[in-house]
């Protein structure tokens, strides 16, 4: 039997299993569940009053619960652990954690709230929204594209036709953007940005319109698509790869009760010899 490091072929495979079964990947959601809570209640200064050292030693010894699980998936994966981009992540998280949290690392401290993103490659779901969008970012990166165009398009339109009126608006290039990323989000569009124009524009409307039309009720909507079409080519792709497996499993049974029929059949034809044998025997 070969060896890898200090554990087995076989060894490795039981503790391979054992960290990806349902109980243990619940296990570690709850943990992160229940780290997320008490690093919410460390920013109570009350609570820490009362509970601060509870709250500290909690902290602690989760942490140390998350290095042993981190420990005992290389184990199980090897090398093999760290070509995984969600193990990588898990990794960093924890990495991040372990660094020393004082003097010159004290910001380190408030990046512990990092660790409840690890809900992210612990839960099947929510992971599979964040890979379908990963697959989405060349599409993304072409529609961000677009929307630049259209907003400094109209940037440069605004700040000529509204500057000499609206100068804390539209005075330059980089305001001109900005107010129109406020219009874009819909965040006061209209008391704080089309209504001081209109009031030297009366007709301002008719700049406004097209631009939130193209903006926020066309090209955003193209993220909405891009991203919802990846996501069903994933759900797509995962459904192909389970009726692929069932199918290698069925013709792996079928092949395999073929063989037992004809191990019986020559079985049959053998004992049918031995009595043939003993028929002329007799």
């Amino acid at each position: 039997m070969t060896m890898h490091g200090h554990i087995s072929e076989g060894g490795q495979t039981r503790l391979r299993r054992f960290v990806e079964a349902g109980p243990f990947q619940q296990a570690v959601v709850l943990l992160v569940v229940v780290n997320a809570i008490t690093l919410g209640l460390e920013t109570s200064s009350s609570v820490m009053a009362a509970w601060g050292p509870w709250l500290h030693a909690i902290d602690r010894f989760i942490l140390a619960l998350f290095v042993l699980e981190i420990g005992l998936r290389i184990a199980a994966h090897g090398r093999r652990f760290f070509t995984n981009g969600w193990n990588l992540f898990d990794f960093a998280v924890i990495t991040i954690a372990l660094a020393p949290q004082g003097g010159a690392f004290s910001v380190l401290r408030a990046l512990r709230i990092l660790r409840v993103f690890r809900l992210v490659s612990a839960v099947p779901e929510i992971r599979s929204i964040v890979e379908a969008l990963l697959k989405s970012v060349p599409g993304l990166s072409a529609i961000i594209l677009l929307l630049g165009l259209v907003f400094y398009v109209f940037a440069v339109m605004a700040t000529k036709l509204f500057g000499d009126t609206n100068p804390e608006l539209f005075g330059t290039l980089g305001a001109s953007l900005y107010a129109l990323f406020q219009v874009m989000t819909l965040e006061g569009w209209s008391g704080d940005v089309v209504n001081p124009v209109m009031e030297h524009h009366p007709y301002a409307l008719a700049f406004f319109i097209p631009f939130m039309l193209l903006s926020t009720f066309t090209v955003l909507n193209l993220f909405i698509a891009l991203i919802v079409d990846s996501m069903q080519k994933l759900h797509k792709a995962e459904i192909e790869i389970v009726a692929e497996g069932e199918k290698n499993e069925a013709a792996a049974v079928q092949a395999r009760m073929l063989g037992e029929i004809s191990a019986l059949s020559a079985e049959i034809r053998a004992l049918r010899a031995i009595v043939e044998n003993l028929r002329r025997a007799s």
